[in-house]
């Protein structure tokens, strides 16, 4: 049975007289920054010097320093840059402050899982990690919501880590939702799966394959968008508002019929034999080894495909048409 925790589990109170120190401002570290400050919680933000988040940040009212002081001055260090630059982040500036004690923090299991960071025995190691983008965690927790959270304790150097932990989920909101337990391992297998096989990789293929057979079969180009991608949003809404069963209700039944008949047609065994692949190339460690790797010679097969892909005809009817729907571009909406 997993187990969940709630504000009334929290003690925010752990961290109290600590200052945390967040190492990145992009879209999770603005929104942990910000969530923590606004909790009562003394907070500073680390920076590389001449970051372009500087200026934005301290016009916030944060304190920022260079990663390196921030990291020297806090009792509690939250990683939120990218997993790629994790690794040389930390060797640089965040290991030679690592006193006894301290606690490490990351909102993403992949470099301690896969062992491009190996902290000291004698700090905490934890995971706080919301299930979702930054700027959702810092617009839920204004609402006075929340986004939930996962959290894993790797080593508990002081006996209380955990409670650390879910001080800072509390912080940021997570616990206003719920903080799931879990390990560095399950969270960071499950969640480069579900990037890859479902949520990213998945279903922008899925997109792409039903708007070149739609086009390819002489359809409008507009409409075929419209039929594959736009109403993408509308019916994910549906499901994360009550599961697949609410989505089905709110559909008409030629769809829901259309649903159950079709959907195994094009998520075959043999799909899921291929999802069945991809999760023990994550799992062996072969997928992180070429993504490690390609970082190190500068990204060039990223680089290439990344290049491909804008180019793509739906993205660019997509593009044509988003502009022509004005309430997209509503501040509401950034």
């Amino acid at each position: 049975m997993a187990i969940m925790f709630y504000e009334k589990d929290c003690d925010l109170g752990a961290l109290k007289g600590k200052t945390i120190a967040v190492i990145g401002y992009g879209s999770q570290g603005h929104a942990h920054a910000l969530n923590a400050k606004e909790s009562g919680l003394k907070v500073i933000v680390g920076l590389y010097e001449g970051s372009k988040s500087w200026k934005r940040a301290e016009e916030a009212g944060l304190t920022v320093k260079t990663a390196a002081e921030a990291a020297a001055a806090a009792d509690f260090i939250m990683i939120l840059i990218n997993d790629e630059k994790q690794g040389k982040l930390y060797h640089e500036s965040i290991k030679p402050a690592l006193k006894s004690g301290k606690t490490l923090a990351f909102a993403h299991g992949f470099n301690i899982h896969f062992g491009q960071i190996i902290p000291p025995p004698d700090i905490n190691v934890v995971m706080i990690a919301p299930k979702g983008p930054g700027h959702t965690v810092r617009e839920q927790y204004q609402a006075g919501a929340g986004v939930p959270c996962l959290i894993a304790v790797h080593q508990d150097a002081t006996g209380d880590a955990k409670r650390l932990g879910l001080a800072y989920a509390a912080a940021i909101g997570g616990a206003r939702a719920g903080v799931l337990e879990t390990t560095f391992k399950e969270e960071t297998e499950t969640d480069l799966f579900g990037e890859q096989a479902v949520l990213c990789g998945g279903v922008s293929a899925l997109m792409k394959a039903g708007y070149e057979v739609l086009t390819e079969a002489g359809y409008q180009p507009e409409s075929a968008y419209f039929e594959v991608m736009h109403e993408m949003k509308l019916i994910i809404d549906l499901v994360n508002r009550g599961g697949l069963s609410f989505m089905r209700f709110s559909i008409s039944d030629t769809a829901e019929y259309g649903d159950y008949v079709s959907g195994p047609k094009v998520i075959t065994e043999d799909t899921k034999n291929t999802m069945r692949q991809i999760l023990k190339e994550i799992q062996n460690g072969t997928f992180a080894r070429e993504w490690i790797l390609e970082n190190q010679v500068n990204r060039p097969n990223f680089n290439r495909m990344r290049a491909i892909e804008a180019q793509h005809p739906i993205e660019k009817v997509g593009k044509e048409l988003r502009s022509m729907m004005s309430w997209l571009h509503a501040p509401s909406a950034q």
